[in-house]
């Protein structure tokens, strides 16, 4: 349940530092701040149910190293995360133009790493309600602050958001790798 908790923080970090990047381009308002958090929070919620639903199909076929798959995954995304929190491209005002089609994109991009870590959670064999209840609703939280925050943030603490969320991911990798093979 904690490591779950964990996963769902993480994943949302990717979400938070986008809503910070809103907020310090000057789209910091309260119906941007709702929209994108209700956005990606139901995207946060669905994808790593659709994820896990993968995952568990494909349990059968990979069960005697699905703790490897599922380590690759996290850490994968983990890595991903890290490496983008160094990338110096500011795209923030990319981000700032919140038509309809723009925040679903967003709803999307931000949630891939939440299929990879459903599935992950398919394969090995855990519950994902607690995951995907928790994501949705911390990244409904977190954008909604993070939008309102941005303006006030800029996107100083947007990259350290993203660092510290792919750190916990490649933390809990290797914890599901030492539960496994110990």
């Amino acid at each position: 349940m904690v490591g779950a908790i964990l996963s769902a923080g993480s994943l949302a970090l990717d979400a938070f530092a986008v809503a910070l990047c809103i907020g310090a381009s000057g789209g910091g308002t309260k119906k941007t701040a709702a929209r994108m958090g209700l956005t990606c929070g139901v995207f946060q919620f669905c994808m790593p149910v659709l994820g896990w639903t993968a995952g568990i199909y494909a349990l059968d076929t990979i069960s005697s190293f699905d703790h490897w798959v599922a380590f690759g995954l996290l850490a994968f995304v983990g890595g991903s995360m890290i490496k983008g929190s160094f990338e110096t491209e500011n795209k923030c005002e990319m981000y700032a133009a919140m038509g309809a089609a723009s925040l679903l994109y967003l709803g999307l991009a931000t949630s891939i790493d939440a299929l990879a870590v459903g599935a992950s959670f398919g394969i090995a064999g855990k519950p994902i309600m607690i995951l995907a209840g928790s994501a949705g609703l911390i990244t409904l939280v977190l954008c909604f602050f993070g939008v309102s925050f941005g303006r006030y943030a800029g996107i100083w603490l947007g990259k350290r958001s993203e660092l510290a969320g792919g750190a916990v991911l490649i933390c809990i990798g290797l914890n599901i790798l030492r539960e496994h093979l110990l």
